[in-house]
């Protein structure tokens, strides 16, 4: 799982840089290298944390997300067997790791709408990303929730 206490951006700054990174791209072919190479530089998750329960339901492509929370932040580890599909996820963890429940919880994810992801994917592909979100989303109020009842 990726995880660093040492100088988190807010969401806002993250999806901004990820704007930023989609916009030197002319083609979306070249976004979709890019989405590639972001998957590519994903660290895998242990092969014991790739099961039923971690596993994104909605996908195509089989893909795993774990979660855990420290200090009131989430910190994620995903992969897939699809290289895109990875690089889809790891985009999503780059702006969402390491943030704070709330912050999770209130992000609108307008970023993808931005880069223009969802509508040059696939309605397979484009389904997969809504259930990557919800599941992302999913955790930030189960973790809040359970902190809470504490």
């Amino acid at each position: 799982m990726i995880e660093s206490q040492v100088n988190i951006r807010s969401i806002g700054e993250m999806e901004e840089e990820i704007v930023s990174e989609f916009t030197v791209f002319d083609e979306w072919l070249d976004k979709y290298e890019y989405l590639i190479e972001l998957g590519k530089e994903l660290e895998s998750i242990d092969e014991s944390d790739k099961t039923d329960d971690n596993l994104i339901r909605g996908c195509q492509s089989r893909v795993w997300l774990v979660c855990r929370s420290s200090d009131g932040r989430l910190w994620f580890g995903a992969d897939s067997d699809a290289v895109i599909t990875k690089g889809i996820i790891s985009l999503l963890l780059k702006v969402y790791n390491g943030q704070k429940y709330d912050d999770i919880i209130a992000s609108d994810f307008s970023f993808i709408e931005r880069i223009g992801l969802k509508e040059n994917l696939s309605p397979t592909r484009a389904n997969g990303l809504l259930s990557m979100i919800k599941q992302i989303k999913a955790y930030a109020l189960a973790y809040k929730e359970k902190e809470a009842q504490q």
